[in-house]
Formats: structure tokens, sequence, C-alpha cells
């Protein structure tokens, strides 16, 4: 390995002490102080106990002690101040908020014991019931460990919470203890301030929870053996009448609160400083990018606490505890979705240490979250459900390309993959044929129209965008289409073409189309039809610049495109060679399209095709049902059936000789077209005048010795320029100016010394004639069958 290159892997492992995260600025750098206890464990533990265990069950709303006035107006005093002290300590930072959080996690543990000792400490107590709780007994009982009193709190009784009138119901006391199991993000809305986020979050969430299980699972055991059902159901701070000491939960009460809210204050504002700097939703969260010297964003941390505040005049817990829920639970269920997607992908840097995680309980969490949602309360599950799609919609519009990853794309490259296989090649029938293009540009600053119309023309086929760059890879030090794909890709979403981009390196453009042709697509999504820009003289115009999806854009300069070709500069490919690419697709049994004086096509006028499906190369042999001319038919019903195109005029003209049938060649023609469901006007066209010029080159060829015919051997000597001017004329005649012309193009002649004289009569024919689609099919492509 040279000196000079970086491995990924060397870069890792000498970096996985401290962090396996991206480096970002030195000052985020340094934040990241954190370790498994502090930044996880503990601001889980106190999140999840303070909810319930205390603020629930701690409220004293007329009890016999009181310290602080109580009103509404009182509690939305105490909480702002509260608040505001949460405040100050998540604008110091992340560090000092990991040292006052362990201190009063050092304290609710002792108040965890006081509580628990207290059960086997104090004897039987009768606890006289807070005033207005709407009971008609006034004392609630403390009897100590009672089988008795364990048998009568087992059954389910619901009464009326005394705090909001409303009555209890299992869907509303789940939404208020579900409020105990919130806290489980804690640990992860820390991530940016862990040491080691992928470490710790995991391990530390982990033992959190199965610390607060046990503990919540004894708390409940221990209250339905000492504690009758009146006092549970009508004094929600009865902890603290039985505790040995009283003032040991009032402590508990404010410092569990104080860090309970610290710690949701500190997670929230992580989050929108996350989302902000990710512009997830755009420029909208822009303010909330600032961060302080050492790294903590304040602005994030000043817009939660307003939220937090909006929050603190609902005044009662139960008030809001089942939106909150409802919330919690889209939130938990969206994880679990997007671990499911990630399964189902197949990602294989998608590698849970959890043991026991399977896609099954993916789909049991999902599933559990959305049918509690519903029970809680399906007006608020259905508004929380619109608001989320309101949040996605509000995502893709405003959210702009990013590097982070998107799970989408893992999921569809997962089904994309599967369809592929089973897309298979010989079970392909007519009438499912749709055309997939492959579009050569030499230089897409001179082929805009063209571009556009051919995304017009693939009828929800595939669609590949086609370069070839002349170079020999030996003689570079890299690809150098690398360096051209963004442009490429840039060009495509601007233009709103739904295309591919497929780019080779050659030593000549010929080698390189036939490298396209062979290798394109994947399986059964392979291109079948070729589109080439035509051959002549035109000097190419850039008019990428004025495009209306570039005009007055910075993104234009970063297009890597070259400038178009000078009158004066040399051609990539010769008039032999460019017949010999039309003759190679031919030869790989691809259809053909030239697309000439597309630097005319207007698509803002009023749409006209015309098709005219006589091979004029050979009128002696005029069919109107053959392979090409059907095929050729079939592309500008096609182009017809495009949305921006729907409203365009099909007109198809028959060439006729006077004398003739005519009238049963028009009746045979609208047959066919009924039989093909394709509506078109038809024009029968008189050309009697042109068609002579072409017998009478027949004649004079006829009349010379065979010693001169040898050295003109082949078709192409047969046609005149005064016939192909001639029929130049007619087609001009009859149709002056349509938005698009589709011609039937003759395959190129055997013999490859007469490529230049094949090119030479297609320009006579075409010259003047404004945009135009020679078209050669060798595809079936029509079926008369439903």
């Amino acid at each position: 390995m040279a000196g000079s290159e970086r491995s990924p892997l060397l870069t890792y492992r000498l970096c996985s002490s401290t962090s396996v995260e991206e480096p970002g600025p030195a000052a985020a750098r340094g934040s990241r102080k954190l370790r498994t206890f502090l930044g996880v464990v503990v601001p889980t533990l106190l999140s999840m106990f303070s909810v319930v265990l205390f603020l629930r069950l701690g409220q004293t709303m007329g009890s016999s002690f009181q310290v602080l006035p109580r009103s509404y107006w009182y509690e939305l005093l105490y909480g702002t101040a509260l608040l505001l002290v949460c405040l100050l300590v998540c604008l110091v930072g992340a560090s000092i908020y990991a040292k006052a959080t362990f201190l009063i996690f050092l304290i609710v543990m002792l108040v965890l014991v006081t509580v628990f000792v207290s059960f086997f400490a104090v004897g039987p107590t009768v606890v006289p019931l807070p005033q207005g709780n709407g009971s008609l007994a006034v004392n609630g009982s403390f009897t100590g460990f009672r089988l008795a009193t364990l048998r009568g709190n087992l059954a389910a009784a619901y009464g009326v919470d005394y705090t909001t009138g409303r009555l209890m119901s299992f869907s509303t006391v789940f939404a208020v203890m579900f409020n105990g199991c919130t806290g489980i993000m804690a640990g992860s809305n820390m991530s940016g301030d862990l040491k080691r986020p992928s470490y710790s979050i995991p391990r530390g969430t982990i033992a959190a929870v199965l610390f607060t299980y046990v503990i919540y699972n004894l708390l409940a055991v221990t209250l339905c053996c000492t504690c009758d059902r009146t006092l549970l159901q009508k004094d929600y701070g009865f902890l603290r009448d039985i505790n040995i000491w009283p003032p040991f939960v009032i402590i508990g009460i404010y410092s569990s609160t104080l860090s309970a809210s610290m710690s949701n204050l500190i997670g929230a504002s992580r989050i929108l400083y996350a989302l902000a700097k990710d512009d997830i939703f755009g420029e909208a969260l822009t303010p909330a990018k600032k961060t302080s010297r050492g790294g903590n964003p304040w602005v994030a941390v000043i817009l939660s606490w307003v939220l937090v505040q909006l929050v603190l005049f609902s005044g009662k817990l139960n008030t809001i505890a089942a939106i909150v829920t409802i919330f919690f639970l889209l939130v938990y269920a969206t994880i679990d979705l997007a671990c499911l997607a990630l399964e189902w992908a197949s990602a294989p840097n998608f590698r849970p240490t959890f043991q026991y995680f399977t896609w099954h309980t993916c789909v049991l969490g999902i599933l559990g979250c959305g049918v509690m949602m519903f029970l809680i309360s399906p007006i608020y599950a259905s508004a929380s459900m619109a608001f989320m799609l309101l949040l996605l919609l509000a995502l893709h519009y405003l959210s702009p390309s990013s590097s982070w990853g998107y799970i989408s794309q893992a999921l569809i490259f997962h089904q994309v993959r599967k369809y592929l296989l089973m897309l298979d090649v010989r079970k392909e029938h007519v009438k499912f044929w749709r055309p997939q293009m492959l579009l050569m540009v030499q230089n897409p600053r001179s082929s805009i129209q063209l571009i556009s119309f051919i995304n017009d023309l693939k009828k929800s086929g595939l669609y590949v965008l086609g370069h070839v760059e002349l170079a020999e890879l030996d003689s570079l030090p890299s690809d150098p289409l690398q360096t051209h794909a963004d442009s490429w890709l840039l060009l495509v979403d601007r233009l709103n073409v739904k295309a591919f981009v497929n780019l080779t390196l050659a030593n000549s453009v010929r080698h390189g189309v036939q490298q396209l042709l062979f290798i394109s697509g994947l399986g059964g999504m392979r291109p079948n039809t070729i589109v080439l820009g035509f051959y002549d003289g035109t000097v190419p115009q850039d008019r990428l610049a004025r495009h209306p999806a570039f005009e007055g854009s910075e993104e234009t300069a970063l297009l890597s495109f070259p400038p178009v070709r000078g009158p004066t500069a040399p051609r990539r490919l010769s008039p032999q060679e460019y017949v010999a690419v039309v003759a190679d697709a031919v030869k790989m049994l691809r259809n053909v399209m030239l697309a000439r004086s597309f630097e005319h096509f207007d698509k803002a006028r009023a749409p006209a095709i015309d098709v005219w499906p006589l091979n004029l190369l050979r009128p002696d042999s005029a069919r109107y049902a053959d392979t090409c001319s059907l095929f050729l038919l079939q592309m500008a019903c096609v182009l017809s059936m495009a949305r921006s195109w729907r409203r365009a005029q099909l007109r198809l003209f028959l060439c006729v000789e006077t004398g003739a049938r005519t009238r049963g060649q028009e009746d045979k023609l609208r047959q066919l077209l009924k039989e093909l469901r394709i509506q078109a006007a038809i024009h029968m066209v008189p050309w009697d005048a042109v068609v002579a010029l072409h017998w009478q080159k027949q004649q004079e060829q006829r009349a010379r010795p065979v010693e001169a015919t040898m050295n003109f051997p082949g078709n192409a000597t047969c046609i005149s320029d005064e016939y192909l001017k001639a029929a130049n004329r007619l087609i001009l005649e009859q149709s002056p100016s349509p938005t698009i012309r589709f011609l039937y193009l003759p395959r190129p002649p055997a013999d490859t010394s007469l490529y230049p004289s094949y090119l030479h009569q297609l320009e006579l024919l075409t010259r003047d004639l404004g945009p135009t689609l020679l078209v050669h099919g060798i595809s079936a492509v029509t079926s008369t069958e439903l």
C-alpha cells in the first residue's frame, strides 16, 4: 500500500478507541464525554421513574401536609420556575447536566429505599383522604402485608379519577402508566454527547429498563398487599403518608421531576438540533443549527423550552396523558417499522447486537403499538397519524438530497432485484411490449429538446441516456467518468425525466455504442431501441442555460459538460462510422431511430403527429403492413398516449398512384387501424409525378451495359437525387409544419462502401422537414388480441 493512500479500515481501527462516528468540528468532538452510566442509564432511569412513580403517585391536590399554596396558577408558577432551572442547566451543557442528574439519581435511589423499607417498618395506619376527591369515605387504610388486602385489589373495579372527574378504564390507566416507559429513549437522545454511542445506548438502555421493570413490579405487588382499594384510588399522594419520614417523598418528588424535566428538555433539544443540522425540513429549522463554542445547541434548547412551557398550561398529567402516550406509541411503532424494513431489506450493515432481535418482534411491536393507540383514543390516534403524514409530506418536499442514507433505497433495491429475477425474457409477449430506449447523447448542451422528447416516447418503459467518452483507460490515472456522473444525474433531476445514465469509455464511438448495447439494462429490462441524433452539417447550439429548468440557476456552473462543437471543430465520427453504428444496432436486433432537426422542436405548439409509413427509398416495393411500418405506427401511437400529447392529432399519409385501387388500400388500412385500436386520420396522397422520377431512373439503369452497373451494386444507386427532392417537397406540401414527423428508415445496405450514399439519401429526404424521426423497426410490437 502506498504511503499516500488511506485505508478506511485502518482509519476505523485507529479511531475506534474514541468514536466510530464521522469526526466533526473540534468543538463537537470535545463534547462527546459521557459514558454508559451517566449518559444512558441515569437519564433513562430517572425519566422512567419520575413520570409515573413520583409525579403520578406523589401529588398531594388538598392533603393535610401542604407547604406551598395550591391552585392552577400557583402550580403553573411552580412548573415555570422549575422549567427555568432546567433551562439554565441545559444551556450550560451536557457535562453539568450529567453531574446534576447523577446527584439526583442518588437522592431518588435513597427515597426508593425508604419507600420499600416503609412497607415493612410502618404498622397499619389510617390515612386521611384529600378533600374534594368525590369519595364518601374520608379515610383510607394502610393494612400492612395481608392476604385479604391482596385479594381485594386483584379484581378490576375502575372508578372516577378525582383529579379530572372522568371514569377510568383499562385504556386510560394504560395511557397514564405507559408514561413510565417513555423515558426509554432518553439515552438515545443523548447520542451526540456519548463517547461511544453504539456501545452505550443498547447496554445502558436495556440495563435501565430491566431495573425499572423490577422496581415497578415490586412496587405494584407491595402496594396491592398493603393498601386498600380506597386509598389507592382516592389519594395519589399516599406514599408520603406511609413513609417512615414523610419529607423523603417530597424530596424525591421534586428531585426526580426536576431530573425528568432536564432529561426531556435536553433530549428534545438534541433531536431538534439533529433535524436542523441534517436539513430534514429544509430552511425551516435553520436557527436551531446554532451552537455555542463548546458545541451546545443553545437555540434548540430555547425552542424546546418554549414548547415545554406551552405544555405546562394543561395543568394535570391525566389531561395530556392520552396524547403523550399516543405520540410515544407512534414513535415506537415507527422505530419498529424502521428495524423491520432494514431486516426485510437484508442490508449487510444492519447487524443488531441484541441476540433476541427478529422481524417477528418488530411486527409484534408495531401491532401492539397500533392496537393500543386506538384503544386509548381512536380520535387522538387518527389525528396523530394524520399529523405524521403531514410531517412526511413536509419531509418529502422540503428535505434536500443528503448522504446520511434512506431506508427506502435499501427496500427498493431488495424488491427490484427480486422482481428483476422474476422478469423472465422467455415469457415476454407482444401484447405487453413497450419501448425501452437507449438515447446516445454526445453533449447534453445541444440535446435538451431530444432528451425531453424521448422521455415522452418511452411510455413507462426503460429510458437510458448513453454517452461515450473517447479515451484509453490505460493512459489515464483514474476513471474520468466518475467525475462526470454527478453532472448527468443533476441533468436528469432538473429536466424531470425518468431516465438512467450509462457512461462508457472507448477508443471509438462505434465501439462505445456496441458496449452500451451489450451491457445496458438487467435481465428483462434491456434497451430494445436505440436513438441517435442525425448526422448532418448543422452546427450544434448550446441551449442548456436558456432552458427553463436551468435558467437563472447557479447549478448550471456545476455541470461538467464541455462546450458545444464549433463550426470548424473536427467531428468525433465519420459518416461511414455513423452508418456502421446503425448497422450494428440492426445486427443486434435493436430497433433504430434517427432524430433530425430537434433543435427546432417546440412542445408548446399545438401537437400534431404525421406518419409516413412508406419506405420512400424503395417505392417499387412499398408495403404498409411490414414489420417496420407497423413499428413506426406503434411508436406514433405510443407518443399520442403520453399525457402531454393526448390532444395531438395523429395523421397517417397513404401514398397512392392514379388508377390504382386506392379505395381498397384505404379500406384495408382502416381495418388494420381498427384491429390495432389506433385512432388516426388517413390522408390519401397522389404521388404519380414523384414516383415517375423513380421509374425513369430504373429504366436508365437497365439500359446501361452490365459492365457499367457492376461498379454500383445494391439498390442505393437506383434512387436519384431528383426523386428524393421531389419526395421531400411532397411531404412539405401535405403537412407544412407538424410538431413531429415519423418516416420509414430502411436498413443500411450490406455493402459498406455504399454507407455515404445511404446517408446522403436520408439527408435529402429529410431536409428542411423540421423535427423528424426516422424509424426502423425489427420487433413485432402489435397484436390484435385483447
